[in-house]
């Protein structure tokens, strides 16, 4: 295998060993080692990578500590199946949205259909009047960004309302998934958002949702819920920007913006 060099790792890391793990990561989501085959020989894979042995060290250290690879004295570093990588790990869900972006779009939605609608129950149960207004204010701020031309800022904005919702069941561990599954939710609020009309179309569910948790109704918070989960799907199987769709070249779909999205 030709070296690859410096020049064609990313240099948007702070640290040598950080890009050299990203680089490592992306390949192995892409399926450059198959599960249970070895990484190169140190020296080799260093040398490819144009980075000391140490460094290389470092950066095995810490997808192992991600659950991709296992080293193991006599056989070496090998690479270990999906089952075993933490899937809620954000340099994992980055890799994913790179290099599977059409398998972390289904398990996120499928993901948000099982807590999302239990969750809405919990914060209609359970909703402080501070909670009412976090979720009360990311709506305005969808709202705001849905109205202005470009709608910058609706994605940062939906992701916001979501996250206020998981927080306001009470459910500390639900919060903190919120918290970690923010990539794969801004990749796909980035994909369903695109869809000519569907920011427009969402606005009715999230403010039901609102209504709901400030009534103190479970059942219609959790219904709204799914209502959004489900016209979200309908809406990334329709968007120009999924998988293998025209604003996604080489079949995979862009980065999402930041949080800034323009629809």
């Amino acid at each position: 295998m030709a070296s690859r060099g410096w020049a064609e790792i990313d240099t948007n890391f702070p640290t040598m060993q950080q890009r050299v793990a990203d680089d490592l990561g992306r390949r192995i989501v892409a399926g450059a080692w198959q599960p249970g085959s070895p990484l190169p020989v140190e020296d080799a894979l260093a040398s490819e990578l144009g980075v000391s042995r140490g460094v290389l060290r470092e950066a095995v250290k810490s997808l192992v500590a991600k659950g991709m690879l296992r080293v193991r004295p006599r056989t070496g570093t090998r690479v270990l199946p999906p089952e075993d990588w933490n899937h809620l790990d954000p340099d994992v869900l980055r890799w994913k949205q790179s290099g599977d972006a059409a398998g972390l779009l289904r398990d996120t939605g499928e993901l948000r259909r099982i807590v999302e609608p239990e969750a809405a129950r919990l914060a209609a149960e359970r909703a402080c009047p501070d909670d009412g207004r976090a979720l009360n204010d990311a709506l305005a701020a969808m709202e705001a960004a849905a109205a202005s031309p470009a709608r910058g800022g609706y994605v940062a904005a939906d992701i916001a309302f979501h996250r206020a919702l998981l927080d306001a069941g009470g459910n500390r561990l639900l919060g903190s998934l919120g918290r970690a599954v923010e990539i794969a939710l801004r990749h796909s609020f980035d994909v369903s958002t695109r869809t000519p009309g569907a920011v427009e179309a969402s606005l009715p569910g999230h403010r039901a949702v609102v209504r709901a948790v400030e009534a103190g109704d479970p059942d219609a918070a959790a219904a709204a819920v799914l209502g959004i989960i489900d016209a979200a799907r309908q809406e990334i199987a329709r968007s120009p920007a999924k998988p293998g769709g025209p604003e996604a070249p080489d079949g995979r779909t862009r980065d999402a913006r930041g949080g800034e999205a323009a629809p």
